[in-house]
């Protein structure tokens, strides 16, 4: 259905938004978006940041069991 929509059409779209909600609702909306993304891409930051340090943790200490007793 929306495969064809060609430049003036975005164009008539973007306008008809425009009118709709305002150019401050739309800065705003926009603001939201923005800090959404930035909040999105701070977690998978973390998130990975997380599991590389559990992975490390596990990896350090490579000695077996029996061995950690021996000594």
């Amino acid at each position: 259905m929306l495969n064809n929509i060609g430049p003036a059409g975005l164009l008539l779209l973007a306008v008809v938004v425009l009118v709709l909600f305002g150019r401050g609702k739309i800065a705003a909306m926009m603001g939201e978006v923005g800090k959404g993304i930035t909040a999105f891409k701070r977690g998978v930051s973390d998130g990975k940041a997380e599991i590389e340090n559990a992975t490390a943790e596990n990896a350090r200490d490579v000695t077996p069991k029996e061995e950690k007793d021996k000594v």
